[in-house]
């Protein structure tokens, strides 16, 4: 799907780690909220509350997942999934597009 429709977009942004990450809030008709943002080269460890599933649009990362010791490898596109209550850090080599869908 390369856009969504009948959605309301929140106008400010969330900005982390000093405007190095950015995104904005779309609610959907149901009440579902996904983020789209824009990540710069870095490492940046996230916590999540809710599930997530991060759908990777364009860029290059590796991503270390709770209770796992091996990267992820994303070149170009890719989706991981992490859990609630948890953490992952992300060491993002290109800047990146993303979409985060929560459960």
């Amino acid at each position: 799907m390369s856009e969504f429709k009948n959605v309301s977009v929140v106008k400010k942004a969330n900005v982390f780690f000093d405007g190095k990450v950015v995104s904005r809030s779309v609610i959907f008709e149901d009440g579902t909220r996904k983020t789209l943002g824009f990540i710069q080269p870095g490492e940046y460890t996230f916590n999540t509350a809710a599930a997530e599933v991060m759908e990777i649009l364009s860029g290059e990362m590796e991503v270390v997942l709770p209770g796992k010791t091996e990267k992820l490898v994303i070149k170009g596109s890719g989706v991981f999934e992490v859990p609630e209550n948890s953490s992952f850090t992300m060491y993002v080599s290109t800047p990146s597009d993303y979409i985060c869908s929560f459960a």
